[in-house]
């Protein structure tokens, strides 16, 4: 059990991070400045922020032209909810 409550605990800060990170992107992409690489939105998304990663481009209208995340953040999210339940599956 306390180990699928540290994989809670991981998915929390993960989409909290991802979500953050959208938010700072689309806050340099209106200031002009240096953004952050679609490689590391990419890589967040693989390691579970994909719903954080969703929640942001919703929220700050942010990648929402791009087909490439409209289509494939919520493609991750479904590979990462079931990736996670099969580790917790087996966790128990």
């Amino acid at each position: 059990m306390e180990e699928s409550g540290s994989l809670l605990y991981y998915l929390v800060a993960a989409n909290i991070i991802g979500f953050v990170i959208m938010y700072i992107d689309k806050r340099k992409a209106v200031r002009g400045h240096y953004r952050i690489p679609e490689r590391t939105f990419w890589l967040l998304g693989i390691l579970g922020a994909s719903v954080g990663i969703y929640l942001g481009m919703q929220t700050f209208r942010h990648k929402t032209k791009h087909r490439s995340f409209t289509i494939g953040i919520p493609v991750l999210i479904v590979i990462n909810v079931i990736s996670f339940s099969w580790i917790l599956l087996f966790m128990s």
